[in-house]
């Protein structure tokens, strides 16, 4: 008998939690999704963001690390991202 394992639950707060934003090369995406990030983790250490341009040169994608204080502020930064039509996904 094989039992699912649950996926392991994140305990908050969680520092140096992942996040991986990808949208459309722009001049100012990385300083747009900083900005963004910071409402809602405000202790972001920018000089830790990475940037990286796709094979093509169509696509950025900046990665980050924030202290993740709860799934609604993870939802909230999600959701504001998403809403900005800038943003093609969020990891």
């Amino acid at each position: 008998m094989s039992q699912n394992p649950e996926p392991p639950k994140i305990e908050f707060p969680c520092e140096d939690y992942p996040i991986k934003v990808v949208g459309h090369n722009e001049d100012d995406f990385r300083g747009f999704v900083i900005e963004t990030v910071q409402i809602h983790a405000p202790d972001l250490d920018i000089t830790k963001v990475t940037v990286a341009e796709s094979r093509t040169g169509k696509y950025l994608s900046v990665r980050l690390a924030i202290t993740a204080t709860g799934e609604e502020q993870l939802q909230r930064l999600h959701e504001e991202l998403k809403a900005s039509g800038r943003v093609q996904t969020v990891l």
